[in-house]
């Protein structure tokens, strides 16, 4: 098979390919950005295989980063763009499941390619165009079949992480896992426990956000692996709720937690201490936790004021969007319009401060400043009171006579 045109990503290399094979090393296109390219799907990084080793690199380029080199990867940079150029290579054994003892620099193309996890990622291009396909990924792309490279065992023994690779794709691509390699997850899954909750976590999320989900969720459950995710063991059944919820593949991964969070029914003490277990940034913990109360609530009655506004528009927007999943019908322009119209937008907004409380009363420094601003914020927010200096100080005295002993 020849590529009818190279995409714009493979020619930026293409000067690259032709210096390394200018002074006879091999070089090729390797990896995901051949198989997306196959499917027809953007192209998010262009790695280079060559069996020029590392040192031979670094002379041919005169502008390089050793990103990778005891592994025998090396950043070269042009004008336009930064490639990852990496020398053909051979793996030992993997004693943390994870990554190999040590490498051997190699000048075989096949034995680079038999190493990668998956067929469809085991395709090379050459700078003529000509697809290389040593283990049948042609055909596993055209039936959308994820069959390992090889024994299965063997790929899954090495590196665990693959595993949920594998589930990934199965959500990302939409294709069927092979049979053997699935057996072979099956077996293997209690391997993912010597992996890092971080890789764990990148596979997980984008497994939750693909366009075929409900499959990469129902494999993530009948393979088990769920159980060596955080906080999951006892969720299975709420996991096949999640895949269960129909609408398009999520599009952000605050929207897909969010939704997670819901299926598996947990307070907002409980859905901080799951996604710190997840090793989340506290940024996403925060808003996740805003999320699911606002979607709680939004499920069963309209948008208020005061949940839209402690919210945000942007929140709120993720938020109403998440409808599609529930069987309803969205309406992010209403959302937009209520947002706009909200008479304040921050505490910033109020037309008085807390310095200006304190001096306007007559009492010691303490907790009834935030108090009062807090009675005065819902206030505003919810139109019982104008925004204007003088109606807040009345609405400030007939407060405070209330609460003050």
């Amino acid at each position: 098979m020849k590529l009818d045109a190279f995409p714009l990503e493979f020619q930026g290399a293409m000067p690259i390919l032709r210096k390394l094979q200018s002074k006879n090393y091999e070089a090729y296109y390797v990896g995901g950005s051949v198989r997306d390219i196959l499917l027809n799907k953007p192209i998010h990084d262009v790695d280079i295989a060559t069996s020029a080793f590392p040192a031979e690199v670094k002379e041919l380029f005169h502008r390089t980063i050793d990103v990778g080199i005891d592994h025998g990867t090396v950043m070269v940079i042009t004008k336009e763009a930064t490639y990852e150029v990496t020398t053909f290579r051979t793996e030992s054994t993997y004693q943390d499941y994870r990554r190999p003892d040590h490498v051997e620099f190699v000048r075989s193309l096949k034995e680079d390619l038999k190493r990668r996890d998956f067929t469809i990622n085991a395709l090379a291009v050459g700078i003529d165009g000509t697809v290389i396909d040593l283990f049948d990924g042609l055909a596993d792309l055209r039936n959308k079949v994820l069959r390992a490279v090889g024994d299965p065992y063997e790929r899954f023994h090495e590196d665990a992480l693959r595993m949920m690779r594998a589930l990934r794709f199965v959500s990302q691509l939409g294709f069927t896992l092979e049979p053997d390699t699935f057996e072979a997850i099956q077996e293997y899954h209690s391997l993912l426990a010597k992996i890092s909750v971080e890789r764990i976590n990148v596979e997980f999320v984008k497994l939750m956000m693909g366009s075929s989900r409900e499959a990469g969720l129902h494999s993530l459950v009948e393979s088990e692996c769920y159980i060596y995710c955080p906080g999951l063991r006892e969720y299975g059944e709420a996991l096949l709720n999640f895949a269960e919820l129909r609408g398009p593949a999520i599009p952000t991964e605050r929207q897909a937690w969010t939704l997670l969070m819901m299926m598996l029914d947990l307070s907002s003490a409980d859905i901080r201490h799951f996604m710190k277990d997840w090793k989340c940034s506290n940024q996403l913990i925060r808003e996740v936790t805003q999320m699911v109360p606002a979607l709680q609530l939004r499920l069963k009655q309209g948008w208020d004021s005061w949940t839209l506004y402690q919210l945000g528009r942007e929140l709120a927007l993720s938020v109403e969007y998440l409808l599609y999943y529930f069987e309803q019908e969205p309406n992010l322009e209403k959302v937009r319009l209520l947002y706009q119209f909200l008479p304040i937008y921050s505490l910033k907004d109020l037309a008085v401060k807390g310095n200006e409380v304190m001096e306007h009363f007559d009492y010691p420094r303490g907790p009834w400043i935030s108090t009062t601003l807090n009675a005065l914020e819902r206030a505003v927010v919810a139109g019982e009171l104008a925004n204007h200096k003088e109606e807040l100080f009345r609405f400030a005295e007939d407060f405070l006579k209330k609460e003050q002993p």
